[in-house]
Protein backbone atom coordinates (compact mmCIF):
# COMPACT_ATOMS: atom_id res chain seq x y z
CA UNK A 1 0.00 0.00 0.00
CA UNK A 2 1.93 2.99 1.19
CA UNK A 3 5.52 3.66 0.21
CA UNK A 4 5.04 6.98 2.00
CA UNK A 5 4.82 5.05 5.26
CA UNK A 6 7.97 2.98 4.75
CA UNK A 7 10.00 5.07 2.33
CA UNK A 8 10.65 4.55 -1.36
CA UNK A 9 13.43 3.38 -3.62
CA UNK A 10 15.08 6.33 -5.38
CA UNK A 11 16.21 5.05 -8.76
CA UNK A 12 15.47 5.41 -12.43
CA UNK A 13 13.18 2.51 -13.25
CA UNK A 14 13.74 0.55 -16.47
CA UNK A 15 11.14 0.90 -19.19
CA UNK A 16 9.98 -2.68 -18.60
CA UNK A 17 9.06 -2.02 -14.97
CA UNK A 18 5.33 -1.79 -14.22
CA UNK A 19 3.99 1.46 -12.83
CA UNK A 20 4.17 0.96 -9.05
CA UNK A 21 2.73 4.29 -8.08
CA UNK A 22 -0.66 4.84 -6.53
CA UNK A 23 -2.02 3.64 -3.25
CA UNK A 24 -0.92 6.69 -1.26
CA UNK A 25 -4.25 8.46 -1.22
CA UNK A 26 -5.46 9.82 2.14
CA UNK A 27 -8.47 7.49 2.06
CA UNK A 28 -6.21 4.43 1.65
CA UNK A 29 -4.00 5.53 4.54
CA UNK A 30 -7.04 6.24 6.72
CA UNK A 31 -8.49 2.78 6.02
CA UNK A 32 -5.10 1.20 6.75
CA UNK A 33 -4.73 2.82 10.16
CA UNK A 34 -8.41 2.29 10.92
CA UNK A 35 -8.05 -1.47 10.39
CA UNK A 36 -4.80 -1.47 12.39
CA UNK A 37 -6.35 0.27 15.39
CA UNK A 38 -9.44 -1.93 15.12
CA UNK A 39 -7.28 -5.08 15.23
CA UNK A 40 -5.42 -3.88 18.33
CA UNK A 41 -8.68 -3.00 20.03
CA UNK A 42 -10.15 -6.38 19.11
CA UNK A 43 -7.13 -8.16 20.64
CA UNK A 44 -7.37 -6.15 23.88
CA UNK A 45 -11.13 -6.77 24.13
CA UNK A 46 -10.65 -10.52 23.54
CA UNK A 47 -8.03 -10.80 26.30
CA UNK A 48 -10.24 -8.99 28.80
CA UNK A 49 -13.23 -11.13 27.80
CA UNK A 50 -11.29 -14.38 28.19
CA UNK A 51 -9.95 -13.33 31.58
CA UNK A 52 -13.40 -12.32 32.77
CA UNK A 53 -14.83 -15.66 31.61
CA UNK A 54 -12.53 -17.58 33.98
CA UNK A 55 -12.46 -14.98 36.79
CA UNK A 56 -8.74 -14.44 36.21
CA UNK A 57 -8.93 -11.13 38.01
CA UNK A 58 -7.05 -7.92 37.27
CA UNK A 59 -3.45 -8.26 36.18
CA UNK A 60 -0.76 -6.38 38.05
CA UNK A 61 0.20 -3.14 36.30
CA UNK A 62 3.70 -4.38 35.46
CA UNK A 63 2.40 -7.67 34.06
CA UNK A 64 -0.26 -5.87 32.03
CA UNK A 65 2.33 -3.50 30.52
CA UNK A 66 4.73 -6.34 29.67
CA UNK A 67 1.87 -8.33 28.15
CA UNK A 68 0.87 -5.39 25.96
CA UNK A 69 4.43 -4.72 24.79
CA UNK A 70 5.07 -8.41 24.09
CA UNK A 71 1.88 -8.73 22.03
CA UNK A 72 2.72 -5.59 20.05
CA UNK A 73 6.19 -6.93 19.26
CA UNK A 74 4.77 -10.34 18.26
CA UNK A 75 2.21 -8.74 15.95
CA UNK A 76 4.95 -6.41 14.70
CA UNK A 77 6.98 -9.45 13.66
CA UNK A 78 4.03 -10.76 11.63
CA UNK A 79 3.55 -7.29 10.11
CA UNK A 80 7.20 -7.19 8.98
CA UNK A 81 6.87 -10.78 7.81
CA UNK A 82 3.96 -9.67 5.63
CA UNK A 83 5.71 -6.88 3.76
CA UNK A 84 9.03 -8.73 3.65
CA UNK A 85 7.95 -12.20 2.50
CA UNK A 86 4.62 -11.74 0.77
CA UNK A 87 6.18 -9.46 -1.83
CA UNK A 88 7.41 -12.67 -3.41
CA UNK A 89 3.83 -13.81 -4.01
CA UNK A 90 2.84 -10.67 -5.91
CA UNK A 91 6.03 -10.13 -7.92
CA UNK A 92 4.96 -12.48 -10.70
CA UNK A 93 1.46 -11.06 -11.23
CA UNK A 94 2.82 -7.50 -11.13
CA UNK A 95 5.67 -8.10 -13.60
CA UNK A 96 3.47 -10.08 -15.98
CA UNK A 97 0.85 -7.28 -15.84
CA UNK A 98 -1.77 -9.74 -14.65
CA UNK A 99 -2.84 -7.39 -11.85
CA UNK A 100 -2.08 -3.75 -11.06
CA UNK A 101 0.30 -3.46 -8.07
CA UNK A 102 -2.23 -1.98 -5.64
CA UNK A 103 -4.86 -4.59 -6.53
CA UNK A 104 -2.24 -7.36 -6.29
CA UNK A 105 -1.05 -6.50 -2.78
CA UNK A 106 -4.61 -6.06 -1.47
CA UNK A 107 -5.64 -9.37 -3.06
CA UNK A 108 -2.58 -11.11 -1.62
CA UNK A 109 -3.19 -9.55 1.79
CA UNK A 110 -6.76 -10.85 1.82
CA UNK A 111 -5.67 -14.42 0.98
CA UNK A 112 -2.88 -14.25 3.55
CA UNK A 113 -5.59 -13.35 6.06
CA UNK A 114 -7.65 -16.40 5.10
CA UNK A 115 -4.58 -18.64 5.18
CA UNK A 116 -3.77 -17.64 8.75
CA UNK A 117 -7.37 -17.81 9.91
CA UNK A 118 -7.80 -21.40 8.65
CA UNK A 119 -4.36 -22.71 9.70
CA UNK A 120 -3.97 -25.74 11.97
CA UNK A 121 -1.41 -24.36 14.44
CA UNK A 122 0.99 -27.28 13.89
CA UNK A 123 3.79 -25.04 12.59
CA UNK A 124 3.32 -22.66 15.51
CA UNK A 125 4.22 -25.32 18.05
CA UNK A 126 7.05 -26.74 15.91
CA UNK A 127 8.73 -23.38 16.40
CA UNK A 128 7.98 -23.31 20.15
CA UNK A 129 9.61 -26.70 20.71
CA UNK A 130 12.96 -25.18 19.71
CA UNK A 131 12.98 -23.17 22.94
CA UNK A 132 14.58 -24.36 26.19
CA UNK A 133 12.14 -26.33 28.36
CA UNK A 134 12.54 -24.09 31.39
CA UNK A 135 11.72 -20.94 29.40
CA UNK A 136 8.60 -22.53 27.95
CA UNK A 137 7.37 -23.54 31.40
CA UNK A 138 8.26 -20.14 32.89
CA UNK A 139 6.91 -17.92 30.14
CA UNK A 140 5.47 -15.48 32.67
CA UNK A 141 8.78 -14.97 34.47
CA UNK A 142 11.23 -12.17 33.77
CA UNK A 143 13.34 -14.65 31.81
CA UNK A 144 10.27 -15.55 29.76
CA UNK A 145 9.56 -11.95 28.78
CA UNK A 146 13.25 -11.35 28.06
CA UNK A 147 13.14 -14.38 25.78
CA UNK A 148 10.09 -13.19 23.85
CA UNK A 149 11.38 -9.63 23.46
CA UNK A 150 14.86 -10.72 22.41
CA UNK A 151 13.99 -13.33 19.81
CA UNK A 152 11.20 -11.34 18.15
CA UNK A 153 13.15 -8.06 18.07
CA UNK A 154 16.20 -9.84 16.65
CA UNK A 155 14.11 -11.38 13.85
CA UNK A 156 12.47 -8.02 13.11
CA UNK A 157 15.83 -6.20 13.03
CA UNK A 158 17.37 -8.70 10.63
CA UNK A 159 14.29 -8.68 8.39
CA UNK A 160 14.43 -4.89 8.19
CA UNK A 161 18.16 -4.93 7.39
CA UNK A 162 17.71 -7.34 4.47
CA UNK A 163 14.58 -5.48 3.34
CA UNK A 164 16.49 -2.18 3.28
CA UNK A 165 18.93 -3.68 0.78
CA UNK A 166 16.14 -5.32 -1.24
CA UNK A 167 17.46 -8.84 -0.53
CA UNK A 168 14.82 -11.59 -0.39
CA UNK A 169 15.43 -13.34 2.92
CA UNK A 170 13.53 -15.84 5.04
CA UNK A 171 11.66 -14.66 8.13
CA UNK A 172 11.53 -18.32 9.22
CA UNK A 173 15.30 -18.58 8.98
CA UNK A 174 15.70 -15.40 11.04
CA UNK A 175 13.28 -16.59 13.71
CA UNK A 176 14.99 -19.97 14.06
CA UNK A 177 18.35 -18.23 14.43
CA UNK A 178 16.89 -15.89 17.05
CA UNK A 179 15.50 -18.81 19.05
CA UNK A 180 18.87 -20.57 18.95
CA UNK A 181 20.61 -17.41 20.14
CA UNK A 182 18.25 -17.07 23.10
CA UNK A 183 18.68 -20.76 23.97
CA UNK A 184 22.46 -20.52 24.00
CA UNK A 185 22.48 -17.24 25.94
CA UNK A 186 20.05 -18.67 28.50
CA UNK A 187 22.27 -21.66 29.15
CA UNK A 188 25.41 -19.52 29.29
CA UNK A 189 23.75 -17.53 32.06
CA UNK A 190 22.92 -20.75 33.94
CA UNK A 191 25.21 -21.74 36.83
CA UNK A 192 26.63 -24.80 35.10
CA UNK A 193 27.18 -22.94 31.81
CA UNK A 194 26.43 -26.02 29.72
CA UNK A 195 25.57 -24.12 26.56
CA UNK A 196 24.66 -27.09 24.39
CA UNK A 197 21.70 -27.91 26.64
CA UNK A 198 20.01 -24.59 25.87
CA UNK A 199 18.94 -25.62 22.38
CA UNK A 200 17.01 -28.69 21.20
CA UNK A 201 19.47 -29.58 18.44
CA UNK A 202 17.36 -32.48 17.24
CA UNK A 203 14.40 -30.21 16.62
CA UNK A 204 16.69 -27.54 15.13
CA UNK A 205 18.00 -30.14 12.66
CA UNK A 206 14.45 -31.08 11.66
CA UNK A 207 13.36 -27.46 11.16
CA UNK A 208 16.61 -26.42 9.51
CA UNK A 209 16.40 -29.36 7.09
CA UNK A 210 13.04 -28.03 5.94
CA UNK A 211 14.54 -24.54 5.48
CA UNK A 212 17.54 -25.96 3.60
CA UNK A 213 15.20 -27.97 1.39
CA UNK A 214 13.28 -24.83 0.39
CA UNK A 215 15.69 -23.20 -2.11
CA UNK A 216 16.79 -26.54 -3.60
CA UNK A 217 13.20 -27.63 -4.10
CA UNK A 218 12.22 -24.27 -5.57
CA UNK A 219 15.08 -24.16 -8.08
CA UNK A 220 14.89 -27.76 -9.29
CA UNK A 221 11.13 -28.31 -9.28
CA UNK A 222 10.23 -24.98 -10.90
CA UNK A 223 12.79 -25.54 -13.66
CA UNK A 224 11.48 -29.05 -14.30
CA UNK A 225 7.87 -27.87 -14.29
CA UNK A 226 8.67 -25.24 -16.91
CA UNK A 227 10.26 -27.87 -19.14
CA UNK A 228 7.23 -30.14 -18.69
CA UNK A 229 4.89 -27.26 -19.58
CA UNK A 230 6.90 -26.53 -22.74
CA UNK A 231 6.67 -30.20 -23.74
CA UNK A 232 2.91 -30.56 -23.26
CA UNK A 233 1.54 -27.03 -23.77
CA UNK A 234 2.43 -25.73 -27.22
CA UNK A 235 0.59 -22.40 -27.06
CA UNK A 236 3.34 -19.85 -27.65
CA UNK A 237 1.46 -17.11 -25.84
CA UNK A 238 2.37 -18.73 -22.51
CA UNK A 239 6.10 -18.34 -23.13
CA UNK A 240 6.10 -14.66 -24.04
CA UNK A 241 6.96 -11.63 -21.93
CA UNK A 242 4.42 -8.82 -21.50
CA UNK A 243 4.17 -6.32 -24.33
CA UNK A 244 4.15 -2.88 -22.75
CA UNK A 245 1.47 -2.56 -20.08
CA UNK A 246 -1.00 -4.80 -21.86
CA UNK A 247 -2.25 -7.68 -19.68
CA UNK A 248 -1.83 -11.26 -20.94
CA UNK A 249 -4.66 -13.26 -22.53
CA UNK A 250 -7.48 -14.04 -20.12
CA UNK A 251 -6.60 -17.72 -19.62
CA UNK A 252 -2.97 -16.91 -18.81
CA UNK A 253 -4.00 -14.05 -16.56
CA UNK A 254 -6.40 -16.33 -14.69
CA UNK A 255 -3.63 -18.91 -14.23
CA UNK A 256 -1.23 -16.35 -12.77
CA UNK A 257 -3.85 -14.84 -10.47
CA UNK A 258 -4.69 -18.37 -9.28
CA UNK A 259 -1.03 -19.14 -8.50
CA UNK A 260 -0.61 -15.80 -6.71
CA UNK A 261 -3.70 -16.63 -4.66
CA UNK A 262 -2.34 -20.07 -3.82
CA UNK A 263 1.06 -18.76 -2.72
CA UNK A 264 -0.55 -16.05 -0.60
CA UNK A 265 -2.93 -18.50 1.07
CA UNK A 266 -0.15 -21.03 1.69
CA UNK A 267 2.17 -18.33 3.01
CA UNK A 268 -0.48 -17.24 5.48
CA UNK A 269 -1.09 -20.82 6.57
CA UNK A 270 2.63 -21.47 7.17
CA UNK A 271 4.47 -18.25 7.94
CA UNK A 272 1.52 -16.72 9.75
CA UNK A 273 1.72 -19.42 12.41
CA UNK A 274 5.27 -18.65 13.46
CA UNK A 275 4.25 -15.84 15.75
CA UNK A 276 1.15 -17.63 17.06
CA UNK A 277 3.01 -20.07 19.28
CA UNK A 278 5.03 -17.23 20.79
CA UNK A 279 1.87 -15.22 21.39
CA UNK A 280 0.41 -18.23 23.19
CA UNK A 281 3.51 -18.41 25.42
CA UNK A 282 3.00 -14.73 26.26
CA UNK A 283 -0.67 -15.29 27.11
CA UNK A 284 0.02 -18.44 29.14
CA UNK A 285 2.64 -16.62 31.18
CA UNK A 286 0.49 -13.56 31.86
CA UNK A 287 -2.94 -15.17 32.26
CA UNK A 288 -2.51 -18.92 32.80
CA UNK A 289 -6.05 -19.55 34.04
CA UNK A 290 -7.44 -18.35 30.71
CA UNK A 291 -4.85 -19.74 28.29
CA UNK A 292 -2.74 -22.53 29.83
CA UNK A 293 -5.34 -25.23 29.13
CA UNK A 294 -7.76 -25.66 26.25
CA UNK A 295 -11.03 -24.89 27.99
CA UNK A 296 -12.93 -25.54 24.79
CA UNK A 297 -12.40 -29.31 25.13
CA UNK A 298 -15.87 -30.81 25.75
CA UNK A 299 -16.70 -32.72 28.92
CA UNK A 300 -17.76 -35.66 26.75
CA UNK A 301 -14.10 -36.12 25.73
CA UNK A 302 -12.87 -36.45 29.31
CA UNK A 303 -13.61 -40.17 29.94
CA UNK A 304 -11.54 -41.13 26.90
CA UNK A 305 -8.80 -38.71 28.00
CA UNK A 306 -8.68 -40.28 31.48
CA UNK A 307 -8.58 -43.78 30.02
CA UNK A 308 -5.74 -42.78 27.68
CA UNK A 309 -3.77 -41.34 30.62
CA UNK A 310 -4.27 -44.49 32.68
CA UNK A 311 -3.11 -46.74 29.83
CA UNK A 312 -0.02 -44.60 29.26
CA UNK A 313 0.75 -44.70 33.01
CA UNK A 314 0.68 -48.49 32.88
CA UNK A 315 3.14 -48.51 29.97
CA UNK A 316 5.54 -46.12 31.72
CA UNK A 317 5.27 -48.05 34.98
CA UNK A 318 6.00 -51.34 33.23
CA UNK A 319 9.21 -49.88 31.79
CA UNK A 320 10.32 -48.35 35.11
CA UNK A 321 11.67 -51.77 36.10
CA UNK A 322 12.54 -51.97 39.78
CA UNK A 323 12.30 -48.20 40.31
CA UNK A 324 9.36 -47.58 42.68
CA UNK A 325 6.69 -45.18 41.47
CA UNK A 326 6.51 -43.40 44.81
CA UNK A 327 8.13 -39.99 44.21
CA UNK A 328 5.97 -36.90 44.64
CA UNK A 329 4.86 -34.76 41.71
CA UNK A 330 7.50 -32.07 42.26
CA UNK A 331 10.38 -34.54 42.12
CA UNK A 332 8.81 -36.19 39.08
CA UNK A 333 8.66 -32.84 37.26
CA UNK A 334 12.29 -32.17 38.11
CA UNK A 335 13.30 -35.63 36.87
CA UNK A 336 11.48 -35.33 33.54
CA UNK A 337 12.69 -31.75 33.02
CA UNK A 338 16.30 -32.84 33.59
CA UNK A 339 15.82 -35.75 31.19
CA UNK A 340 14.44 -33.43 28.50
CA UNK A 341 17.38 -31.05 28.89
CA UNK A 342 19.76 -34.00 28.52
CA UNK A 343 17.68 -35.40 25.62
CA UNK A 344 17.65 -38.78 27.34
CA UNK A 345 14.17 -39.89 28.37
CA UNK A 346 14.43 -43.67 28.21
CA UNK A 347 15.88 -44.49 31.62
CA UNK A 348 13.86 -46.42 34.27
CA UNK A 349 13.97 -43.35 36.55
CA UNK A 350 12.43 -41.19 33.84
CA UNK A 351 9.74 -43.77 33.08
CA UNK A 352 8.87 -43.87 36.79
CA UNK A 353 8.58 -40.05 36.82
CA UNK A 354 6.41 -40.13 33.69
CA UNK A 355 4.14 -42.70 35.34
CA UNK A 356 3.73 -40.36 38.34
CA UNK A 357 2.90 -37.37 36.12
CA UNK A 358 0.47 -39.38 33.99
CA UNK A 359 -1.30 -40.51 37.13
CA UNK A 360 -1.44 -36.93 38.37
CA UNK A 361 -2.95 -35.75 35.08
CA UNK A 362 -5.57 -38.50 35.18
CA UNK A 363 -6.46 -37.74 38.81
CA UNK A 364 -6.77 -34.00 38.14
CA UNK A 365 -9.09 -34.40 35.16
CA UNK A 366 -11.14 -37.04 37.02
CA UNK A 367 -11.45 -34.76 40.06
CA UNK A 368 -12.43 -31.58 38.21
CA UNK A 369 -14.44 -33.20 35.41
CA UNK A 370 -13.17 -31.04 32.53
CA UNK A 371 -10.37 -28.71 31.49
CA UNK A 372 -12.47 -25.61 32.02
CA UNK A 373 -13.25 -26.65 35.60
CA UNK A 374 -9.60 -26.85 36.71
CA UNK A 375 -9.23 -24.11 39.36
CA UNK A 376 -6.75 -21.29 38.88
CA UNK A 377 -4.42 -22.56 41.61
CA UNK A 378 -4.10 -25.98 39.95
CA UNK A 379 -3.76 -24.82 36.32
CA UNK A 380 0.05 -24.25 36.27
CA UNK A 381 0.83 -27.69 37.68
CA UNK A 382 -1.63 -29.50 35.41
CA UNK A 383 -0.28 -27.75 32.32
CA UNK A 384 3.33 -28.39 33.37
CA UNK A 385 2.60 -32.10 33.82
CA UNK A 386 0.87 -32.29 30.45
CA UNK A 387 3.63 -30.40 28.65
CA UNK A 388 6.45 -32.46 30.18
CA UNK A 389 4.83 -35.81 29.38
CA UNK A 390 3.92 -34.78 25.82
CA UNK A 391 7.42 -33.45 25.15
CA UNK A 392 9.03 -36.56 26.61
CA UNK A 393 6.97 -38.71 24.23
CA UNK A 394 8.06 -36.45 21.36
CA UNK A 395 11.73 -36.83 22.27
CA UNK A 396 11.31 -40.62 22.52
CA UNK A 397 10.11 -40.65 18.92
CA UNK A 398 9.66 -43.94 17.13
CA UNK A 399 13.11 -45.33 17.98
CA UNK A 400 12.52 -46.58 21.52
CA UNK A 401 13.28 -50.24 21.01
CA UNK A 402 12.07 -51.23 24.47
CA UNK A 403 8.50 -50.32 23.48
CA UNK A 404 6.30 -52.76 21.62
CA UNK A 405 4.10 -51.61 18.77
CA UNK A 406 1.12 -51.51 21.16
CA UNK A 407 3.13 -49.45 23.67
CA UNK A 408 4.03 -46.91 21.00
CA UNK A 409 0.42 -46.69 19.89
CA UNK A 410 -0.72 -46.13 23.48
CA UNK A 411 1.73 -43.34 24.29
CA UNK A 412 1.20 -41.63 20.90
CA UNK A 413 -2.56 -41.62 21.52
CA UNK A 414 -1.93 -40.05 24.93
CA UNK A 415 0.38 -37.48 23.34
CA UNK A 416 -2.37 -36.50 20.90
CA UNK A 417 -4.78 -36.00 23.80
CA UNK A 418 -2.19 -33.90 25.66
CA UNK A 419 -1.62 -31.77 22.57
CA UNK A 420 -5.37 -31.24 22.27
CA UNK A 421 -5.37 -29.93 25.84
CA UNK A 422 -2.34 -27.63 25.56
CA UNK A 423 -1.66 -26.88 21.89
CA UNK A 424 -4.50 -24.64 20.81
CA UNK A 425 -4.83 -21.24 19.17
CA UNK A 426 -7.87 -19.08 20.07
CA UNK A 427 -9.69 -17.70 17.05
CA UNK A 428 -8.99 -14.10 18.07
CA UNK A 429 -5.22 -14.79 18.01
CA UNK A 430 -5.52 -16.13 14.47
CA UNK A 431 -7.56 -13.13 13.38
CA UNK A 432 -5.14 -10.62 14.98
CA UNK A 433 -2.12 -12.29 13.36
CA UNK A 434 -3.99 -12.53 10.06
CA UNK A 435 -4.73 -8.81 10.09
CA UNK A 436 -1.10 -7.96 11.00
CA UNK A 437 0.22 -10.16 8.19
CA UNK A 438 -2.35 -8.88 5.71
CA UNK A 439 -1.63 -5.23 6.51
CA UNK A 440 2.09 -5.89 6.32
CA UNK A 441 1.59 -7.22 2.80
CA UNK A 442 0.33 -3.78 1.78
CA UNK A 443 3.38 -1.90 3.09
CA UNK A 444 6.97 -1.90 1.90
CA UNK A 445 6.45 -4.52 -0.80
CA UNK A 446 8.19 -2.64 -3.63
CA UNK A 447 11.85 -3.37 -2.82
CA UNK A 448 11.51 -7.15 -2.81
CA UNK A 449 9.15 -7.13 -5.80
CA UNK A 450 11.73 -5.23 -7.86
CA UNK A 451 14.46 -7.69 -6.88
CA UNK A 452 12.37 -10.75 -7.79
CA UNK A 453 10.99 -9.21 -10.97
CA UNK A 454 14.14 -7.61 -12.38
CA UNK A 455 17.31 -8.73 -10.64
CA UNK A 456 17.21 -12.53 -10.70
CA UNK A 457 17.00 -13.22 -14.44
CA UNK A 458 18.71 -11.34 -17.24
CA UNK A 459 15.53 -11.10 -19.30
CA UNK A 460 12.00 -10.10 -18.44
CA UNK A 461 9.94 -12.79 -16.73
CA UNK A 462 7.64 -14.76 -19.05
CA UNK A 463 4.16 -15.89 -18.11
CA UNK A 464 5.23 -19.55 -17.92
CA UNK A 465 8.24 -18.74 -15.73
CA UNK A 466 6.10 -16.85 -13.23
CA UNK A 467 3.41 -19.55 -13.18
CA UNK A 468 5.92 -22.40 -12.74
CA UNK A 469 7.67 -20.72 -9.81
CA UNK A 470 4.40 -20.00 -8.03
CA UNK A 471 2.84 -23.44 -8.61
CA UNK A 472 5.88 -25.06 -6.99
CA UNK A 473 5.83 -22.53 -4.14
CA UNK A 474 2.13 -22.91 -3.31
CA UNK A 475 2.33 -26.72 -3.42
CA UNK A 476 5.48 -27.03 -1.32
CA UNK A 477 4.35 -24.53 1.32
CA UNK A 478 0.90 -26.11 1.56
CA UNK A 479 2.35 -29.60 2.09
CA UNK A 480 4.81 -28.27 4.68
CA UNK A 481 1.98 -26.67 6.66
CA UNK A 482 0.10 -29.96 6.65
CA UNK A 483 3.08 -31.75 8.19
CA UNK A 484 3.85 -28.94 10.66
CA UNK A 485 7.16 -27.94 9.01
CA UNK A 486 8.19 -24.28 8.71
CA UNK A 487 9.57 -23.51 5.24
CA UNK A 488 10.68 -20.31 3.55
CA UNK A 489 8.31 -18.70 1.06
CA UNK A 490 11.13 -16.36 0.04
CA UNK A 491 13.63 -19.12 -0.67
CA UNK A 492 11.18 -21.33 -2.54
CA UNK A 493 9.80 -18.62 -4.80
CA UNK A 494 13.02 -16.68 -5.46
CA UNK A 495 14.88 -19.89 -6.18
CA UNK A 496 11.96 -21.03 -8.31
CA UNK A 497 12.23 -17.91 -10.47
CA UNK A 498 15.97 -18.55 -10.82
CA UNK A 499 15.30 -22.19 -11.71
CA UNK A 500 12.87 -21.27 -14.47
CA UNK A 501 15.31 -18.71 -15.87
CA UNK A 502 18.07 -21.35 -15.92
CA UNK A 503 15.81 -23.98 -17.51
CA UNK A 504 14.63 -21.51 -20.13
CA UNK A 505 18.16 -20.37 -20.99
CA UNK A 506 17.23 -16.80 -20.07
CA UNK A 507 20.33 -16.27 -17.94
CA UNK A 508 20.69 -15.49 -14.25
CA UNK A 509 22.15 -12.40 -12.58
CA UNK A 510 24.77 -14.02 -10.40
CA UNK A 511 25.28 -10.87 -8.31
CA UNK A 512 21.72 -11.12 -7.00
CA UNK A 513 22.04 -14.84 -6.30
CA UNK A 514 25.29 -14.23 -4.46
CA UNK A 515 23.56 -11.60 -2.30
CA UNK A 516 20.71 -14.00 -1.57
CA UNK A 517 23.14 -16.83 -0.76
CA UNK A 518 25.16 -14.52 1.49
CA UNK A 519 21.98 -13.48 3.31
CA UNK A 520 21.04 -17.16 3.68
CA UNK A 521 24.44 -18.02 5.17
CA UNK A 522 24.71 -15.01 7.46
CA UNK A 523 21.10 -14.97 8.71
CA UNK A 524 21.60 -17.75 11.24
CA UNK A 525 24.73 -16.40 12.99
CA UNK A 526 23.53 -12.79 12.73
CA UNK A 527 20.13 -13.52 14.24
CA UNK A 528 21.74 -15.68 16.94
CA UNK A 529 24.17 -12.92 17.88
CA UNK A 530 21.51 -10.20 17.97
CA UNK A 531 18.99 -12.23 19.97
CA UNK A 532 21.63 -13.58 22.38
CA UNK A 533 22.93 -10.09 23.16
CA UNK A 534 19.40 -8.70 23.52
CA UNK A 535 18.43 -11.56 25.84
CA UNK A 536 21.41 -10.90 28.14
CA UNK A 537 20.59 -7.17 28.20
CA UNK A 538 16.88 -7.75 28.89
CA UNK A 539 17.65 -10.23 31.67
CA UNK A 540 19.65 -7.50 33.41
CA UNK A 541 16.96 -4.86 32.82
CA UNK A 542 14.10 -7.03 34.11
Amino acid sequence: MSQTIMGSVRETPPSSRPDMGGGNKPLHVAIFFGVLLGALGFAAFSILRDMHAVDEGTLATGTFVLLGIALLIALGFEFVNGFHDTANAVATVIYTRSLPPLVAVIWSGFWNFLGVATSTGAVAYSIVTLLPVELILQAGSTAGYAMIFALLLAAIIWNLVTWAFGIPNSSSHALVGSIMGVGLANQLLAPDGAATQGVDWGQVEKVFSALLFSPICGFVMAGLLLLVMKFFIKNRSLYKSPEGDRPPPLWIRSLLIFTCTGVSFSHGGNDGQKGMGLIMLILIGAAPTAYALNRAMPESAMPAFIQSADHARQVFQAHAGDVPVTMNEMKAREAVGAALRAKSVSSPDTFAALAVLSSDISSSVRTYGSMKSVPAAAVPNVRTDMYLVADAIRVMGEKNESFSADDRKTVKAFQSDLYAGTRFIPLWVKISVAIALGLGTMVGWKRIVVTVGEKIGKTHMTYAEGASAEIVAMTTIGLAERFGLPVSTTHILSSGVAGTMAANGSGIQMATLRSMALAWVTTLPAAMAISGCLYIVFRQLF
